[in-house]
């Protein structure tokens, strides 16, 4: 008997698409990774600020801030990197609106990018800073 649309999944069927789904974001992921020298610069700083949150010690709280900022700033890249693509594909000649979209993308990314820096300083500056003796 063949199912109707109306059915519901079944839940192997859904949890396999779901699976699949995961692949697909850590395929993007991993290729943005190849090919964005910035992201391979977040994910330098990325390892950097785990081991001096390590180092440090950091409270629970200050790895939930760390951990949202350095989440923030690799999301906004990833979507930058999208927005990007699909500019390149949509107009691959120059136009001022490809361009300026390009552009608040990447504003998007600087701006996520100074929020983690502030989080960074707060949370880490005062220990650098003694640990300097100054």
């Amino acid at each position: 008997m063949a199912k109707s649309a109306s059915e519901p999944r079944r839940f192997p069927a859904l949890l396999r698409q779901r699976a699949a789904s995961f692949g697909h974001a850590f395929r993007g992921v991993a290729a943005a990774l190849r090919s964005e020298v910035h992201l391979q610069f977040h994910a330098a700083a990325t390892v950097a600020v785990l081991g001096l949150g390590w180092y440090f010690g950091l409270e629970r709280w200050e790895w939930a801030l760390v951990a949202l900022a350095v989440g923030l700033v690799w999301s906004l890249e990833l979507v930058n990197t999208a927005i990007e693509a699909v500019v390149n594909l949509v107009s691959p000649e120059y136009h001022p609106l490809a361009g300026r979209a390009k552009d608040v993308a990447a504003g998007a990314v600087l701006a996520g990018a100074v929020a983690a820096l502030a989080v960074g300083l707060l949370v880490f500056g005062p220990r650098i800073w003694a640990l300097l003796g100054a």
